[in-house]
């Protein structure tokens, strides 16, 4: 199942995803809490969020989240049912075609909102 497969693949995107789940969920902490400090800091920072560079971030997020949570299906299935592990290599797939059909909206989107100048706005 592993030995550098789809399976070991599986296993690394699935923790890099949720340590950048983890990263942004402290970043929105952050930013939620920045209100205790008044409007002025907390538009401030909702305004510096609104960069291109952030936009990029949060397709990244986006992408991190959903195959997070496709993968993650996956793995309920490998643990739950009898036919989990014989067909992980193919439920592995079957999570990036699913990945692929909700990402791209966002990809749509957001990516044509950073090229065309208005931010996914």
């Amino acid at each position: 199942m592993y030995r550098g497969r789809e399976g070991q693949w599986a296993f690394y995107l699935h923790r890099i995803a949720g340590l950048g789940i983890l990263v942004f969920l402290m970043l929105h902490v952050a930013n939620i809490s920045s209100a205790m400090w008044g409007p002025e800091v907390s538009n401030a920072l909702m305004k510096f969020y609104h960069q291109p560079v952030f936009q990029v971030g949060l397709l990244v997020l986006i992408a991190g989240v959903l195959y997070h949570g496709f993968n993650g299906l996956r793995i309920i299935l490998m643990d739950f049912t009898s036919f989990g592990v014989r067909y992980q290599k193919e439920l592995w797939y079957a999570a990036w075609v699913l990945f692929v059909v909700f990402y791209l909206p966002f990809l749509v989107k957001i990516g044509g909102g950073i090229l065309g100048g208005g931010h996914g706005d």
